[in-house]
């Protein structure tokens, strides 16, 4: 009987042992599979750049990277039609493109060539054109968004260590109970998720930013943008970006994007913007004309300065600097590819903290005047992907405030520049008092008649150093 006993409490014992080292087993593969070394949390151009960069860093060949997007996945197919959201593309994010091998789909696809940008103002005859080696390289490249993202999906697919999840929304995300040293991902469905380095991507209403606790600055510059694509004469050598400050109203963009045809982004107040969005076709097209075309009153100072600082220029044997080319004229307007949205400042105090890190507009929004907010995203990734391979190398981990603060520091040093220039430009151009149009006017004559000045202005939008170029 003693000796039954004996047996029944073995085998009760083995199969109670097996049973937890099963459960023990099925708990960590299910830990091992929602862990990744790193989750992008976005997948708009910027995270889909991301993902697909460091996927193909051989660096981090070894490393496991989830992309999470909250849209719908679908196939893609490029419309007749161009879209009224494009981006100016510099040349440092050109050779990103390039060098992750995604470019070539968009040469496959369409976009246009900038071969050289002129700025003027309205208040004054000042302005300053932009360009490479006689216009035989361009200054930026126009590309609409939704063929510059799917170019890069193309190019993902080639990549075995990026996986991507569509209809995922974060719920939030947290440093983990369990593990201080992996950031915990909950999603809307249930699922979680953990990862050594989280990177939000999520754009400028980040749940990153404020989940993980950043403290982010924001300013409404009480403007909208209007975006619409516009028609030209066919005859039309479509290869130059314009744009025009305007009194009080902002200013006016033209990007071309084929020889008849240049997508506009108008910057304007609040008021007008709701005004002009509600405009038939042909009155719409008319004031976009106007606002290119009017001659506006001027100061009688400002004239005068203007015309002895210009007679010094050539006197010197500098550039002049009247414009020495027009506008086009504007026919006509693709009537459903109006539309407007808002423009503000933000920026994150902090782009780095414990095993996170914020990218793009998540980090930094800024006034598209100078056609830098994507780029600044863009310079990000080049930044952050060369770091997070130098941390890797090193034998440090994916979350390593060590390496990620050497990110902060770098592209905050570049990117806060920017931003303080952008918006200083805003304010300096939302005026018509005199002194300031003159000191603006004086300051556009001067930079356009300095070539070292102009060059060095010229990398700075390029995302180059200026004796990178």
């Amino acid at each position: 009987m003693k000796t039954m006993l004996i047996k029944q409490f073995h085998r009760k014992f083995v199969y109670e042992s097996i049973i937890l080292v099963a459960r023990r087993f099925q708990s960590t593969h299910e830990v091992s599979s929602k862990h990744y070394d790193v989750i992008v949390a976005g997948g708009g151009m910027v995270g889909t750049t991301l993902a697909c960069t460091l996927g193909k860093n051989p660096k981090l060949s070894q490393k496991k990277i989830l992309l999470l997007e909250g849209s719908k996945q679908s196939s893609w197919k490029l419309p007749d039609a161009y879209s009224n959201r494009v981006s100016a593309l510099n040349a440092v994010t050109f050779e990103l493109l390039n060098d992750i091998d995604a470019w070539k789909h968009i040469a496959g696809a369409r976009f246009g060539p900038v071969k050289r940008m002129q700025v003027w103002d309205a208040m004054s005859d000042a302005a300053i054109s932009f360009d490479h080696d006689n216009l035989e390289k361009p200054v930026a490249y126009i590309v609409e968004n939704d063929v510059l993202l799917n170019a890069v999906r193309q190019e993902m697919e080639n990549v075995k260590t990026v996986e991507v999840l569509y209809e995922s929304k974060i719920q939030k995300c947290s440093h983990s109970d369990a593990e201080e040293d992996l950031v915990t991902i909950c999603m809307e469905n249930g699922a979680k998720y953990t990862c050594e380095l989280l990177l939000g991507c999520d754009g400028a209403n980040s749940l990153v930013r404020t989940s993980m606790g950043f403290h982010h600055i924001s300013s409404n510059y009480n403007h909208m943008g209007i975006v619409a694509s516009l028609k030209l004469p066919q005859d039309f050598d479509n290869v130059v970006a314009w744009q025009r400050h305007l009194p009080k109203s902002g200013f006016l963009a033209l990007l071309p994007l084929t020889e008849g045809l240049s997508s506009m982004v108008w910057s304007t107040n609040e008021e007008n913007a709701k005004n002009l969005i509600k405009l038939p076709e042909n009155e719409f097209v008319d004031a976009i004309n106007e606002a290119l075309w009017k001659v506006y009153p001027k100061s009688r100072l400002v004239n005068q300065t203007m015309q002895a600082f210009d007679n010094l220029v050539r006197f010197f044997d500098l550039p002049s600097t009247s414009v020495t080319q027009l506008p086009p004229k504007i026919l006509g307007c693709d009537i459903n590819s109006r539309a407007m949205f808002p423009l503000g400042l933000g920026h994150a105090t902090n782009y780095v903290g414990k095993g996170v890190a914020l990218v793009g507009d998540a980090a930094h929004r800024i006034h598209p005047l100078a056609g830098q907010g994507v780029n600044l995203g863009f310079g990000d990734i080049i930044c952050l992907n060369r770091i997070l391979g130098e941390a890797v190398y090193s034998g440090s981990k994916m979350g390593s405030l060590l390496y990620l603060k050497e990110y902060e520091t770098e592209r905050q040093k570049y990117n806060v520049p920017m931003m303080l220039v952008v918006h200083g430009l805003f304010h300096l151009y939302s005026t018509e008092f005199t002194p300031l149009v003159l000191l603006r006017s004086l300051g556009l004559q001067a930079t356009h008649a300095l070539s070292p000045l102009k060059k060095l202005l010229l990398s700075r939008a390029s995302g180059l150093r200026y004796w990178e170029t």
